[in-house]
């Protein structure tokens, strides 16, 4: 059903002939024009990363939340719904408040050209400079250094998760490249956390983090996490924390568990336990037990998970690899811009099939046969399929207990979460 923002939204693609065009300019003449809201916000923890910032910020957020502070988030793209973008307290925005403020900023921008992204951020950034909130949580969208979310000139913490190569079209061809546009976000005397890292990108971080006098919480040196008999144990300067695991399911979100409560000490607030145990991230190997697609094979374990790269690849592999032993196929339907041999080479160990369909409605889709034939260089058995739901059918028919993941791209997890919804 189409809404108010939803027709808005419509019309702000309409304002610039590109995605994606990495500039700040356009993203500063609207702050003016509607107050400079960046500057009236409650502490912003600000971060930037390849992979795992989404779950690094869900788990600050659970931890804030747990001891009772107020959390602006502002996180894309969403899967759903627009809505899921902006988080005003802790709630969700509601259907009233973002047409209000989208229509405030699309007068206020006067047909100029600005990306989707940018006017968007903007009305973030102005809703959540309106509503009282103990802290803000800030998701780059994409690279850092130019990001439309960039726009803070101090803020209480800073994080970079895992860098890893993605998005080469518009942030560089290597590490040491890509890491130059994450380290963007640091800002002088601004603490900044720092998750595990390959040495190249570590060397850019480090680099600018020394010119700009912002002190490092680096993984491996000011901070350590792993997984003992069944526990996350934590350590840094302060103590030792002993806590469950993650709620968030995969080795990797032990890593990031750790960046989280890196932060939350850095900040002094929040609740340990709630950051690891409470965290809400969808679409991050999560198990769908109820809507159309589970009711349709109620015996299949279903899974979905939006990671689209190789890093994304590696953590999934790693994770089947833990689960019980089960007959595990893939559906997946990526984009053409991702290393879609880098993805499944990880994963093709732990899997009997790959049926590939095209992502609905997205035009950079990459076409399913095409999937299908990267899926047999990759040593998977791959088939083709009209969409999720038949894919779905066709592997219930053959293994009736069988292990689904729908997976490759957020894009296509989205259209799974919103038959859900």
């Amino acid at each position: 059903m189409s809404t108010g923002s939803d027709a808005i939204l419509t019309r702000m693609m309409a304002l610039h002939p590109k995605i994606i065009d990495l500039t700040l300019d356009r993203v500063w003449r609207l702050l003016a024009a509607v107050g400079n809201p960046q500057d009236k916000l409650p502490p912003v923890i600000h971060a930037a990363g390849t992979n795992g910032k989404g779950s690094t910020l869900a788990m600050i957020r659970a931890g804030l939340e747990g001891a009772g502070l107020k959390t602006h988030v502002y996180t894309s793209p969403h899967l759903a719904r627009f809505h899921e973008r902006i988080r005003l307290a802790g709630k969700l925005i509601d259907e009233d408040h973002l047409t209000a403020i989208l229509d405030e900023c699309y007068a206020a921008n006067n047909g100029e050209t600005i990306t989707y992204f940018e006017i968007t951020t903007v009305a973030a950034l102005l809703a959540m400079s309106r509503i009282p909130a103990d802290y803000t949580l800030l998701e780059t969208g994409l690279g850092g250094r130019l990001d439309a979310t960039n726009v803070i000139a101090q803020p209480a913490l800073t994080v970079i998760t895992p860098i890893s190569i993605d998005h080469q079209q518009f942030l560089g061809d290597t590490l040491a490249e890509i890491a130059g546009e994450k380290a963007g976000i640091l800002k002088p005397g601004v603490p900044c956390v720092v998750g595990p890292q390959p040495d190249e990108a570590m060397e850019v971080i480090e680099a600018r983090a020394a010119r700009l006098g912002a002190p490092l919480l680096a993984h491996g040196q000011h901070w350590h996490v792993s997984e003992e008999r069944g526990r996350l144990i934590y350590q840094d300067e302060t103590g030792l924390l002993d806590l469950a695991l993650p709620n968030l399911p995969g080795a990797h979100q032990i890593e990031n568990a750790g960046a989280a409560l890196a932060a939350l000490r850095a900040l002094g607030a929040g609740d340990a336990d709630a950051a690891v145990t409470r965290a809400d991230w969808p679409a991050r190997m999560q198990r769908l037990r109820t809507g159309p697609l589970a009711d349709s094979a109620p015996g299949v374990e279903l899974w979905l998970d939006g990671g689209h790269n190789p890093a994304a690849g590696e953590a999934i592999g790693a994770h089947l690899a833990t689960l019980p032993a089960r007959p595990t196929h893939l559906i997946c339907g990526m984009l053409n811009t991702k290393d879609i041999g880098g993805y499944l080479r990880p994963i093709a160990p732990h899997v009997e099939s790959l049926t590939a369909v095209s992502i609905p409605g997205e035009a950079a889709t990459l076409p399913a046969e095409t999937t299908a034939q990267a899926a047999r260089t990759a040593g998977i058995d791959a088939h083709t399929a009209p969409d999720v739901a038949a894919a779905l059918a066709a592997i219930a028919a053959e293994a009736p207990q069988a292990r689904v993941l729908i997976c490759g791209s957020l894009y296509l997890a989205g259209h799974v979460l919103r038959d859900i919804a």
